[in-house]
């Protein structure tokens, strides 16, 4: 059975950049120890035989035919925008000199 010490979830904490109080150190102590544990059981079933990676068939791409649609109107494109000017949006600059 595998559990972390606090020490270990210290460390853990400051290596993801956490502040943790005692509490938390606490909680997560547990948390991950039953993770750890957890992780333990999968490593006693039986796997022999078993394809390493199920569900990992050869696939083919599954393209679509590139079809030229008609877009929409320009009015209708241009029917909501706050200001429009030589059928293009107009906005505010974002970089000014």
């Amino acid at each position: 059975m595998m559990t972390l010490s606090k020490k270990d979830v210290e460390k853990i904490a400051q290596l993801a950049r956490l502040a943790l109080s005692s509490s938390e150190i606490s909680e997560y102590q547990r948390q991950l120890s039953a993770i750890l544990e957890y992780a333990e059981m999968l490593d006693e079933l039986e796997h022999a035989g078993l394809d390493a990676r199920p569900g990992q068939q050869k696939r083919n791409n599954v393209m679509r035919e590139d079809v030229v649609e008609p877009g929409l109107a320009l009015e209708d494109v241009l029917f909501n925008a706050a200001q429009h000017a030589q059928d293009q949006f107009l906005i505010q600059p974002v970089l000014e000199d």
